[in-house]
C-alpha cells in the first residue's frame, strides 16, 4: 500500500489558505510577510520532492499551481512525476499539457484504490477541501507540517471539522527554527 502524505504550512490556529500569496485571502502570502526567512525550515520540501513518486491535488490547488509550478525550478522535480486531480468537475481538457501526465479521479474511492497500487509515496500539496475528505475517510497516513508562529482567525483551515472518533498521532520527526517556525512529521495512527 502506498503512503498518503498531506504537507502544509500552517498557522498555529490551522489556517492554511494562501501561504504564498494567492489573491482573495485578506492574510495572502502569510508565510513570508512577517516572518524571517530561514532556509533550513525548507530541507523538508526539498525532500518530499525527492522521496514522492505521486502528486495528489484537488481542483482548486491544481487550477492554482498548474499555470505556475512547471515553470518553476524550486519545484523542478515534480515536473514529470504522475499527478492525480480529484474533481467532478475537470475534463481532460482542463489539464494543462506541460506538468506531465496528469490523471483526474472522480472519489475518493478512486484514491483509496491508487494507495492499493504498487509505488512509492503520493503527497498531497494545498487542497484544503480534499484534505478534509481524505482525514475522514481515513486515507491520510502522514502529516508534513511547517507550523508558523501566526494566528490568522479567518480562513480555510486543513483539519475537518467532522464530528469523529479521536484521531492519534505519532511526532516522528520535529525541529523549531530560529524564525519561531516548527517542522512537525505525524504519523496517522491506526
Amino acid at each position: 500500500m502506498r503512503t498518503l502524505i498531506s504537507t502544509a504550512f500552517i498557522s498555529l490556529d490551522g489556517v492554511v489558505e494562501a501561504p504564498g500569496g494567492e489573491p482573495g485571502y485578506r492574510n495572502s502570502g502569510w508565510t513570508f510577510k512577517d516572518i524571517e526567512f530561514v532556509p533550513e525550515a525548507f530541507e523538508i520540501k526539498g525532500r518530499e520532492q525527492q522521496e514522492a513518486t505521486a502528486m495528489l491535488l484537488g481542483r482548486t490547488s491544481y487550477e492554482a499551481f498548474s499555470p505556475v509550478w512547471p515553470g518553476m525550478e524550486e519545484f523542478v522535480h515534480y515536473r514529470t512525476m504522475p499527478k492525480y486531480v480529484v474533481s467532478t468537475t475537470l475534463t481532460d481538457q482542463d489539464l494543462v499539457a506541460n506538468w506531465g501526465r496528469t490523471t483526474i479521479l472522480r472519489s475518493l474511492d478512486e484514491v483509496a484504490a491508487l494507495k492499493e497500487t504498487e509505488g512509492g509515496p503520493i503527497i498531497v500539496h494545498g487542497s484544503a477541501t480534499l484534505n478534509h475528505g481524505l482525514s475522514d475517510a481515513g486515507l491520510i497516513d502522514r502529516y508534513h507540517l511547517l507550523v508558523y508562529p501566526l494566528l490568522l482567525g479567518a480562513g480555510r483551515r486543513l483539519f475537518s471539522t467532522t464530528d469523529k472518533d479521536t484521531q492519534k498521532l505519532k511526532l516522528v520527526e520535529h525541529e523549531v527554527y530560529s524564525n519561531g517556525v516548527q517542522k512537525q512529521v505525524l504519523d496517522v495512527v491506526r
